[in-house]
């Protein structure tokens, strides 16, 4: 075995979730805008992690498989839930650190998934616009533009929210 393979058997699982969790409950909560299925959804990434046991080269892999598993998780939830509408306003409220951030959060939750998913990943996990494109399966480019796209028009829907 290769000395610079991580596997998860020779991990320790609770500093797994201490290291990947926070990240991971954000992003699913970006996308789900509900705690309930975000925790479900970290929580089926941890037992897949678990019950696949991946090898990976370095801890970078492990963070990329581990987010990509979680938004994978999070688009299946949203396919079967799709005729109904989960996003409880107060949930949002509940989450947001500061009274002035739940109008962002809200704003942002009422944007198609997919540029919820980039700007999370750009603006709070810090990710360039290459490596969410290897993330998604997009390209740069297309990164690039549903960001664009993305703050344009939480723009107009926090502008809209903002009028009495």
């Amino acid at each position: 075995m290769n000395s610079l393979s991580v596997r998860p058997a020779d991990e320790d699982l609770e500093q797994l979730v201490l290291t990947y969790g926070d990240q991971l409950y954000k992003l699913c909560f970006s996308i789900l805008g509900n705690r309930a299925d975000a925790e479900d959804a970290v929580s089926d990434v941890v037992v897949k992690y678990m019950t696949k046991a991946p090898v990976f080269r370095e801890a970078e892999h492990r963070k990329a498989w581990l987010l990509r598993t979680a938004i994978n998780r999070c688009r299946d939830m949203l396919r079967w839930r799709k005729r109904r509408n989960h996003l409880s306003l107060d949930e949002v409220r509940d989450a947001a650190p500061a009274p002035e951030d739940s109008d962002v959060l809200e704003a942002l939750f009422r944007l198609p998934e997919a540029y919820r998913t980039v700007l999370h990943l750009y603006y709070v996990e810090g990710y360039k616009s290459p490596e969410i494109g290897t993330l998604l399966g997009l390209s740069p480019a297309t990164v690039r533009k549903r960001l664009q796209l993305g703050r344009e028009k939480l723009r107009l829907v926090y502008e809209q929210e903002e009028e009495p």
